[in-house]
């Protein structure tokens, strides 16, 4: 499959086409992104790659993390972590407090913004310094020694947080926080800060791909069970309210951000991101959504 000519013909495609939507503004720093800005790199499992346009720009990849910190306390914490969080689908805003209420402050999954900072908590509990050790779990799975948060854009997600800040106290209300919240809080809003380019989130998410395992070193990261599951998460939970309608169109596991990242997975075969800072009503990349639509139906390649 000559992946490159088909990612160049769909660019163009989709570039040349409407380009609707809005820059996430509500996160001030995300609203200085030029709106234009458009990338994609795919990485196959055998490490060959195939990119075009932004592919090497950084962006900051927003709730894309909340994958990748899962999986760090899915390594360490095994099952357990299912005691409080869920793995359903929402059907609400990525940010509904009145859904934790139903629920008695059980999040219904660890891609919502209440399921992540629950992970955080996790991982606040189970690591002596959470954020270095993310970075270091991040930077030995891509092989890439400089991924790093953004204090820029920490402080800009901290002058707007006020809802994070009322989900922590209401999942503290419930039992289901068992840190200092603002120390959760610092470390959610610093796992959304982290910049990466597409090629560099390709290679990241690489190890889903390749049945937990990291396609440089070659050791396990998950184990095959784990990443199943978390690939599963992906399908069923990875786009807020609109998870459904990106499992019809494009039919792989992914996870967006408001930062207009998409990162998506075909097992055994590759890790794609696309780039694109315009996002639609659902809070996913405009033109990220129709470029994997259109690539998945060129390559006639889904999980399905």
């Amino acid at each position: 499959m000559n992946y490159q000519a088909i990612i160049e013909e769909i660019y163009t495609k989709v570039k040349n086409g409407e380009n609707l939507g809005e820059v996430a503004t509500y996160i001030p720093e995300l609203g200085n992104v030029h709106p234009d800005r458009f990338g994609v790199h795919l990485t196959t499992i055998q490490n060959s790659h195939s990119f075009v346009g932004d592919s090497d720009v950084r962006f900051s990849i927003q709730s894309i993390a909340k994958v990748l910190i899962l999986a760090l306390a899915y390594k360490i914490e095994g099952a357990k972590i299912w005691e409080r969080v869920g793995v359903e689908p929402s059907g609400s805003p990525f940010n509904s407090l009145i859904q934790l209420e139903y629920d008695f402050g059980i999040p219904r999954n660890p891609f919502i913004n209440a399921g992540a900072i629950v992970i955080c908590d996790i991982l606040v509990s189970l690591l002596p310094n959470p954020k270095q050790m993310l970075l270091d779990f991040i930077r030995e799975a891509s092989n890439i020694p400089h991924i790093d948060y953004s204090q820029t854009i920490v402080e800009s997600e901290k002058s707007m947080g006020f809802r994070n800040a009322a989900l922590v106290n209401f999942l503290k209300s419930f039992g289901n926080i068992h840190n200092d919240i603002e120390v959760v809080l610092d470390f959610y809003y610093s796992i959304c800060s982290i910049e990466m380019t597409c090629k560099e989130l390709s290679k990241t998410f690489l190890f889903f791909a390749n049945n937990g395992r990291n396609s440089f070193s070659k050791e396990p990261i998950l184990t095959v069970s784990q990443t199943k599951r978390i690939n599963a998460i992906m399908q069923t939970c990875g786009f807020y309210d609109e998870a459904g309608e990106f499992s019809y169109r494009v039919g792989l596991p992914g996870k967006s951000g408001v930062g207009g990242g998409i990162i998506a997975v075909h097992p055994n075969q590759y890790a794609i991101a696309v780039w694109s800072p315009k996002l639609n009503k659902k809070g996913n990349s405009y033109r990220g959504m129709k470029f994997l639509e259109l690539f998945t139906t060129k390559t006639e390649l889904s999980i399905f």
